[in-house]
């Protein structure tokens, strides 16, 4: 007998909290299940914040449930003000619609949606012509003005600033969930923790609206053991598209976890079956760089693909062992004539993006965490040299698993 998605999405990890558990169990059990998470399109990429979601609708369509995408190009035109200090920019109706087809390409990687197993849907469709007076005589009604100011998605920003303009988005994620129901026969809203206030809005709006029961589940975000945010890296977030984020840098992003972040991870963010991740996860000392392998190469995988995950894994695998060369090693070109301004390694290190300023490659350096080459440096105003280019290229190591290949040109 085939468990229950339920059973499987609590010991992964993914559940923070839901409306009914009992009833959601018991639904997921007997029925295939209409479900609905939304994706803003503020970016023209998913980052691995939004991972988690997607995980959660694969694993819910492999059960026989049904997942739908809801792209926020109606949300979007007015900004989700939760757990933020200020107020998102305001994004063209062109710029919107350009990110939510990136976002669809990343979706197919992970659903079918042959046959109407999966749907795409953006909430443009009905929240931007709708009129004003009407919505509010017909769905604002059934909103209490105290209780979303006792939100947590309007609490924390209330004191600094909250703008009419985000103090509408509840109502309007609400009136999707309304618009699913009816429309698809939704029952169930998930998403990341942020969105219960969110979730419990629509939950309420079908059982006033419609006298019909409908129910939400949050998941957590992803932390480490420290209860910091993953996915952050020195150039920023760390995003699904290739272009944005390399695969060999997503690749080393996993590789180089903690040890103690490693089950985790391979329990959220990979399909490896829970016994093999017990067993990866409680590896230890230089054993557990086997696990920290295999869940870089199975999330790069998923992401990007085999060829891509396999070219990262031969490329962290060379440098891991030897610091040699690698042709997907990250990479940064350097014009020739900068030669000729006599430049240091604080520049080479600001040019590939190693550092974010001279302080900080100073103090690394201090720390003899710079090498370049073979050469571990130990001047801050280490000249760069036409004779330090063999084969018109250098290797820059930051501590001792960052590489970066210098090309002049």
């Amino acid at each position: 007998m085939e468990r229950n998605v339920f059973d499987v999405l609590q010991e992964r990890g993914y559940i923070e909290q839901c409306t009914h558990e009992g009833e959601i169990r018991e639904l997921l059990g007997k029925e295939s299940v209409t479900f609905y998470i939304g994706f803003d399109p503020t970016a023209d990429s998913l980052h691995i914040g939004h991972y988690i979601q997607i995980m959660v609708m694969a694993h819910m369509q492999r059960h026989g449930h049904r997942p739908i995408a809801i792209i926020g190009g109606g949300t979007t035109m007015v900004g989700d003000p939760s757990d933020r200090t200020g107020m998102r920019s305001l994004l063209t109706k062109e710029a919107i619609a350009s990110n939510g087809e990136k976002f669809k390409e990343v979706f197919k990687k992970f659903l079918d949606f042959n046959q109407d197993k999966a749907l795409m849907v953006d909430n443009a469709d009905w929240l931007l012509n709708l009129n004003y007076v009407e919505f509010l005589r017909e769905i604002g009604v059934h909103f209490s003005v105290n209780r979303m100011l006792a939100a947590e998605c309007y609490k924390n920003r209330i004191e600094k600033g909250l703008t009419f303009l985000e103090f509408n988005y509840m109502i309007m994620q609400a009136y999707d969930f309304y618009m699913l129901h009816k429309l698809y026969n939704c029952k169930m809203q998930f998403g990341g923790n942020d969105q219960w206030s969110n979730i419990l809005a629509g939950v309420d709006l079908i059982r006033r609206k419609q006298s019909d029961s409908a129910f939400g589940m949050t998941f957590s975000l992803l932390t480490n053991s420290e209860g910091k945010k993953m996915g952050k890296t020195e150039k920023g977030a760390l995003w699904l598209d290739s272009e944005k984020t390399s695969p060999y840098d997503f690749y080393q992003y996993w590789r180089n976890v903690d040890d103690a972040d490693v089950k985790k991870c391979l329990a959220l963010l990979t399909f490896i079956p829970m016994e093999e991740v017990e067993r990866l996860g409680t590896k230890k000392g230089s054993e557990i760089n086997i696990a920290k392998e295999i869940l870089a190469f199975e999330i790069t995988k998923q992401i990007h693909g085999e060829i891509e995950a396999e070219k990262a894994q031969e490329a962290a695998r060379a440098l891991f062992s030897q610091g040699t060369d690698s042709e997907n090693m990250p990479s940064t070109d350097m014009d020739r004539s900068l030669l000729n301004e006599n430049p240091t390694i604080i520049d080479i290190l600001r040019l590939t993006g190693l550092i974010s300023t001279n302080s900080e490659g100073r103090r690394l350096i201090q720390q003899g965490g710079i090498m370049l080459n073979d050469e571990k440096i130990q001047d801050f105003a280490r000249p760069i040299v036409l004779e330090d280019f063999a084969d018109d290229k250098i290797i820059v190591k930051r501590g001792k698993k960052i590489f970066h290949k210098v090309n002049l040109k």
